[in-house]
């Protein structure tokens, strides 16, 4: 098993289930940690980015950007149910695989079905179901792979652990980009290179790494009725969870207003020749960008204990970045906000998932809580679309849509401080 703590390797059985973590992680088991993110985030991205765009631009042209707003808004809606419920279940799982990689790689085999899906309807409707299918499977694979950090690393490390998984999640972006470019741009091709990246790179964790068993009588008690109950955590009782969630909602809502039409913004505002390409170089200097500032910025809160500032800068630094695309619509400003952009994501994906690991309420429903905490990283996908389409078309069109991204993120930052339990 990968994973070492100061005796040598960690076994299945160090730290139990729902223990404190006290034992550091090894490189190779964030490495391969950082590989199940990035498999899961390669599977969201690259159709978000990418793919689904020109499908639905073959099949409408003229109502493109209403069509991808439909589809996304109903594979966010899915992920919101599927996240909390495939954690939930998770939780209560005593197999001697543990209780994360058996959902980790089921989550992987049915997403990638559905990526395949998806890429060979040819209707708004079969893309839809395909897409839904494929947001389940990959919700699924996210509800074990985010939990690992809470069950198994120690808190001082956790800032520079979820750098390396948050890295993961900006290298989907290029990583998807460049498989598409690779593969010739075509998309069934993409559709095929991603499903088979979502299996390959989730598959090392899944068949290397320790895994905490959960003894059958540690088990909490299971029925539909409480796992419905558990969508909700009540913010008067839990507060810190609650501004957590919130400010995540925000900061992901921003983001997901800004890049839902990035494709379409290159094209008709920018006029770059070739917005393909164009998607990737920007992705490119924004996963650099995030690369150069995650790690750093993890070292510097697990050492300090320092979480909430750091965030503050992450909303001030992105929101600066969506002030540049709202002013300017030429491509060297667009690549200049790509970089501050990534600059600024780069220290929020690390420090903001070390915050939330630290909020939690209960220790025996780690993974479902972090399933509700999700659903601020999906939700906004329903929530973006309602608001960005009628931004784009009535009320100053990508200006608008990045000066209302800038207030969005913004609006995160006075948030945070509500946070009492975490410095």
């Amino acid at each position: 098993m990968i994973g070492e703590g100061p005796a040598g390797p960690r076994t299945a059985a160090a730290p139990s289930a729902t223990a404190e973590p006290l034992a550091r992680v090894g490189a190779g088991w964030t490495g391969a940690l950082s590989l199940a993110n990035l498999a899961v985030f390669l599977g969201f991205f690259t159709p978000i980015q990418i793919l689904l765009p020109l499908q639905l631009e073959r099949l409408d042209a003229a109502h493109k950007a209403d069509l991808l707003s439909w589809v996304t808004g109903v594979g966010a809606f899915v992920a919101m149910l599927v996240n909390p419920l495939a954690g939930a279940v998770s939780d209560r799982t005593t197999s001697r695989f543990g209780r994360r990689r058996p959902w980790m790689l089921l989550g992987a085999l049915l997403g990638a079905g559905g990526l395949l899906f998806t890429a060979g309807r040819h209707s708004l409707l079969g893309i839809i179901v395909g897409w839904a299918l494929a947001q389940a499977g990959l919700n699924i694979m996210l509800a074990g792979v985010t939990t690992p950090v809470v069950d198994q690393v120690p808190v001082g490390q956790r800032a520079v652990v979820s750098g390396w998984t948050g890295i993961s999640q900006s290298l989907g972006l290029v990583v998807g980009a460049g498989l598409v470019t690779v593969l010739g741009g075509g998309i069934l091709a993409g559709y095929a290179g991603t499903a088979a990246a979502v299996l390959a790179l989730g598959l090392p964790f899944v068949l290397l790494c320790s895994d905490p068993v959960l003894p059958p009588a540690a088990r909490a008690p299971f029925s539909l009725r409480r796992l419905a109950a558990g969508y909700w955590v009540s913010p008067s009782r839990y507060p810190d969870f609650g501004w957590a969630f919130l400010t995540r909602l925000l900061i992901n809502l921003g983001n997901a207003i800004g890049t839902l039409y990035l494709l379409y913004y290159l094209t008709d505002a920018v006029h770059y020749p070739s917005p393909d390409s164009g998607v990737l170089v920007l992705t490119a200097v924004y996963t650099l960008a995030a690369l150069l500032t995650a790690i750093p910025a993890g070292a510097i809160s697990d050492r300090t204990g320092r979480r909430r500032a750091l965030v503050v800068v992450s909303c001030v630094v992105m929101a600066a970045a969506a002030l540049l695309l709202a002013l300017f619509h030429t491509w060297p400003v667009t690549i200049a906000a790509a970089f501050v952009l990534g600059a600024g994501y780069g220290i929020y994906l690390a420090v903001d998932q070390a915050l939330v690991t630290q909020v939690l309420p209960v220790a025996a429903d780690h993974a479902k809580d972090l399933g509700i905490i999700n659903i601020a990283n999906s939700g906004p996908q329903v929530l973006a679309p309602a608001l960005a389409a009628p931004v784009v078309a009535h009320l100053g069109g990508y200006g608008g849509l990045y000066a209302l991204t800038a207030v969005v993120t913004l609006l995160a930052a006075p948030l945070v401080h509500r946070i009492r339990g975490v410095a």
